[in-house]
């Protein structure tokens, strides 16, 4: 910050230091007719001009193409119960350890001017600045995924954006893309059940979705678990009417609504739980505990309670600690580790490449992002590295000239039986259904199954006939019953086959563009 007079206030500089006499006008050249009527010629030499119209256009960096609009805080992570048997982490090492943590919560598909209160999947992402590196919680607030094989992420994500010709969303491509990956029929029913759009962020579960191996470092064992963050002050939501009002109303709401909570001193916060499997129990288990698609039920593995979350703390800005932090669930701990689960490896990957894109090679040294203690002078040099780049160490492995100690072992490698490559196609099966037919039986329980029924036909009525039967269809092997309303609201909706252009008899007519659509109606 430049220097300060108590007297005068703080001088203005040039991005360089040069104090400049006014911040708000420019150096013109006038004649004196021009200088009489206020017109006159810019010049180059105003440096200070060129600095703020330049720095101007260039003060944007990319924007998610997922996860776009969030809100974020600072906290803190403080280990409310001992599970150093499950794992020798250092930040879960004794009850009453705090560590801290910055929390970034998102809406998924839409841009960063889009409303809160849209029918969504949130966000959840959390990091820890622990003294062994930073670990992240990287998931979302529904306990299961769309999808199972990574390759299919760009297109799952694709469909529920903006129609490549229209650029508004369209409910026919949304429901296309389902229809014909139907294992993502459960993370469905969750969406359009009564908890799709959450009355705050500070009302929200987190889910780490993945299978995780917690172990001890350097020991021949591990476990794997499923992390669960719950809000204490429990799961609060708003009916699709609610929602629809608050997005015209105040469609920053969530974000405003956190804030505004930290800001008066109503701390939101959560508490951490893992569900724990032994492995020798994982290959037999019901379910694939790999697919993110599925849940490992609580009667079967209860939620054992570690910590609690508490945000505590505003950003003092916005851009440079909420939308310049990178989270990847590739960052680990020793005692924290990767499954084999295939959607986990490939967002390892993804995440920190995505950064590297959108922040720059060397986003970590950024303060949001930068660990408490590192030392990785094979990562140097590149675009906008900020600190001592690591002087004259030797910046190629095996150096003589520099001790270099052993770190930690890992959590030890999963071994199963008559394991082997192989393309990552599994087909749906009738067990893709069965977690769906269970929550629609606990909906029926809660009488909540007419709010799932009026939520997705409400999103579904202006999709193509023919996608609202294969929808239908879809829904049907979950339960017949589903089916049948479905079709009885759809009519009661009064759904009109939306207009569209029909491309001319032959083939190939259609090139690249595919169907084409009246946008009135989408």
């Amino acid at each position: 910050m430049a220097e300060q007079d108590s007297d005068k206030g703080t001088f203005v500089t040039l991005a360089e230091g040069r104090p400049v006499r006014d911040p708000a006008e420019s150096t013109v050249l006038r004649s004196k007719t021009g200088y009489q009527r206020g017109g006159g010629l810019a010049l180059l030499e105003d440096t200070q001009l060129i600095e703020t119209l330049a720095h101007f256009p260039r003060e944007r960096i990319p924007e998610r193409v997922v996860h776009a609009k969030a809100a974020g805080a600072w906290g803190e992570f403080e280990v409310t119960h001992d599970v150093t048997e499950i794992t020798s982490a250092k930040f879960l090492s004794e009850v009453g350890k705090k560590t801290k943590v910055l929390m970034r919560l998102s809406t998924v598909g839409g841009e960063k001017g889009s409303a809160d209160t849209l029918r969504d999947i949130r966000g959840f992402a959390v990091k820890f600045f622990t003294e062994e590196g930073n670990y992240d919680i990287v998931g979302n607030d529904l306990p299961v995924f769309f999808i199972r094989d990574p390759i299919k992420f760009p297109s799952l994500n694709r469909s529920h954006k903006k129609h490549p010709q229209t650029a508004v969303p369209d409910s026919t491509m949304f429901w296309d893309f389902h229809n014909h990956n139907e294992e993502g029929v459960h993370c469905l029913m969750h969406l359009f059940g009564d908890r799709g759009v959450p009355k705050s962020l500070r009302n929200i579960n987190g889910y780490g979705v993945h299978t995780f191996k917690y172990g001890r470092a350097g020991e021949d064992t591990f476990k794997y678990v499923k992390i669960h963050l719950k809000p204490d002050a429990g799961v609060e939501t708003l009916s699709e009417e609610d929602a629809v009002r608050m997005a015209g109303e105040d469609p920053d709401h969530h974000v405003r609504d956190l804030y505004n909570s930290i800001e008066k001193g109503d701390f939101p916060s959560w508490t951490m739980n893992l569900q724990v499997m032994d492995p020798k129990e994982a290959e037999n288990y019901r379910w694939n505990i790999f697919d993110p698609t599925k849940i490992w039920s609580h009667k079967d593995y209860p939620l054992i309670p570690v910590g609690r979350i508490t945000l505590n703390r505003n950003p003092e800005n916005y851009f440079a600690e909420v939308e310049q932090a990178a989270f990847s669930p590739s960052n680990l701990v020793p005692g924290i580790g990767p499954s084999a689960d295939v959607m986990l490896q490939a967002r390892m990957f993804s995440y920190p490449d995505a950064a590297r894109y959108r922040v720059g090679p060397n986003y970590q040294q950024l303060p949001c992002n930068k660990a408490l203690h590192v030392y990785a002078p094979f990562q140097r040099d590149g675009p906008m590295r900020v600190d001592g780049n690591y002087g004259g160490d030797p910046n190629y492995i095996r150096s003589r000239f520099t001790k270099v100690e052993l770190g930690p072992l890992d959590v030890k490698h999963d071994e199963w039986v008559n394991s082997k490559v192989e393309a990552y196609t599994m087909p749906v099966t009738d067990d893709d259904y069965q977690q769906a037919k269970d929550l629609w039986e606990l909906y029926k329980e809660q009488e909540v199954e007419q709010v799932f029924i009026n939520n997705i036909c409400g999103q579904m009525k202006t999709a193509l006939p023919e996608v609202q039967a294969e929808t239908i269809k879809m829904f049907g092997k979950v339960d017949k019953d589903i089916a049948e309303r479905m079709q009885k609201k759809l009519k009661e909706l009064d759904c009109k086959e939306p207009q569209h252009v029909k491309a001319p008899d032959g083939p190939g007519r259609m090139g690249s563009h595919g169907h084409k659509y009246d946008i009135a109606q989408r």
